[in-house]
């Protein structure tokens, strides 16, 4: 993109500077010309009109007087009809440029000089003008290389957040680039971002809520028809095994929609490798702690797999961190460790600040609400990403604050295009 914008004002200034710079050159080249003629034609009219009045007044005509008025590598020549012509200066050799004025009582006077120092000064004034061209064009190509600069730059943030939040960052980006239009996308890009936030967490929510209802109803179904095939009626009996029947299958279905709600969130998901990803992911903000006055401490275990979309696990972790910076205090403890059930990774972050307020923590999590001034949509957005990769992210701690975000450990299954045996056997 920015080569293209470069190329792009860099064409419009070299057409602009040929269109004017050529006329331009011409257009000098020939003032020089006429200047040099239009001289010429002055100085021969004076002396025209002092040898005018010498032969008014009978007498023989001195070239002598006149001569201050030829230029000095020039060439004064009088012609008079049956007489011989009159010279005065040094005779020029090659091309001259000339100009003939009539006297008033016949003859001409021509005057002449050498067309070397004419078409130098041509020259010189041709390349002036070319060289102010090639001025305009390198102050053109200073003035596209910052514009180029200046909107790709823009541009690729621009692009960089859209594919954040296809990756599922859904965060609000506060930079704006002073660009009418592309501040416009930006605040279109947090909008977008807001509303899918938003989109996400209804969706987990009614997942949730319809599992545990139809879940709950299934079960009671179940319970009641368990106990009717050993009823005394025959029909009833067969009826009672085809509607428990019937209830398993709704309850297979179901868990396969919900599996297929799952895989549909976690598209992006693959195994992650804590031990190596969580230190690249904290690196940042041990500078902005450290410019703080504040420290960071990583506590990975080695082995830790998890299945997550790392953009998500990127942002989840950015959260806790900025949440930690801009409400806690102290050191900064980043850790992962098994989770207290199979099947599970625990990533906790802990400050060693004043914690989370009594009436402050039930509501953490809710969508604005903020105890510190901020927007209070971090927070509930890190509880969406992680919803949305099958994990979970809660308040394990009040004081100090210690937030644990839950992953399910990652299986063999969940690397695209292996396959795996089913079972294992020796060999």
């Amino acid at each position: 993109m920015r080569r293209r914008i470069l190329l792009a004002i860099l064409l419009a200034v070299a057409v602009t500077g040929a269109a004017l710079g050529i006329p331009l050159g011409i257009t000098a080249w020939q003032l020089v010309d006429n200047l040099a003629k239009e001289d010429l034609a002055a100085r021969a009219q004076q002396i025209a009109a002092t040898l005018d009045d010498d032969i008014a007044d009978g007498d023989a005509l001195d070239l002598t007087a006149v001569g201050v008025a030829v230029p000095e590598d020039g060439v004064l020549v009088v012609r008079r009809p049956d007489q011989a012509d009159l010279r005065y200066g040094t005779p020029v050799d090659g091309s001259t440029v000339s100009e003939t004025v009539p006297i008033a009582r016949a003859g001409t006077v021509e005057l002449a000089i050498p067309a070397a120092p004419v078409r130098t000064r041509q020259t010189q004034v041709t390349l002036l003008v070319v060289l102010l061209v090639v001025l305009s064009v390198g102050i053109g190509t200073v003035v596209a290389t910052v514009t180029a600069r200046r909107l790709a730059q823009p541009l690729r943030h621009v692009a960089e957040r859209a594919a954040r939040l296809g990756g599922g960052d859904f965060r609000p980006d506060p930079r704006r680039y002073d660009v009418g239009e592309l501040d416009m996308v930006a605040e279109a890009l947090d909008a977008s971002g807001s509303a899918l936030a938003q989109l996400v967490q209804r969706e987990r929510r009614l997942v949730g809520d319809v599992s545990h209802q139809l879940r709950s109803r299934l079960t009671a179904l179940q319970l009641r028809l368990e106990s009717l095939p050993v009823h005394g009626d025959d029909e009833v009996a067969e009826d009672a095994r085809a509607a428990q029947e019937q209830a398993d299958r709704l309850a297979e279905a179901l868990d396969e929609l919900l599996a297929a709600a799952r895989a549909a969130s976690e598209v992006g998901a693959e195994p992650v490798d804590l031990h190596s990803q969580l230190p690249a992911m904290a690196e940042e903000w041990r500078q902005m702690l450290r410019a703080d006055g504040r420290t960071l401490r990583l506590r990975i275990a080695e082995g830790l797999r998890v299945r997550a979309t790392p953009a998500r696990l990127r942002e989840i972790i950015g959260v806790l961190l900025d949440n930690a910076l801009r409400h806690g205090g102290g050191t900064v403890t980043l850790a992962a460790r098994r989770g207290d059930s199979d099947g599970t990774v625990m990533v906790e972050v802990t400050d060693n600040g004043a914690g989370v307020p009594d009436e402050l923590a039930p509501h953490i999590f809710d969508r604005g609400f903020s105890g510190g001034g901020s927007t209070g949509v971090g927070l509930a957005l890190a509880r969406a990403l992680a919803e949305a990769d099958g994990g979970r992210l809660e308040l394990s701690v009040k004081r100090p604050a210690t937030f644990a975000l839950f992953l399910r450990v990652s299986r063999p299954q969940d690397v695209a295009g292996v396959s795996w045996p089913a079972d294992s056997s020796p060999r």
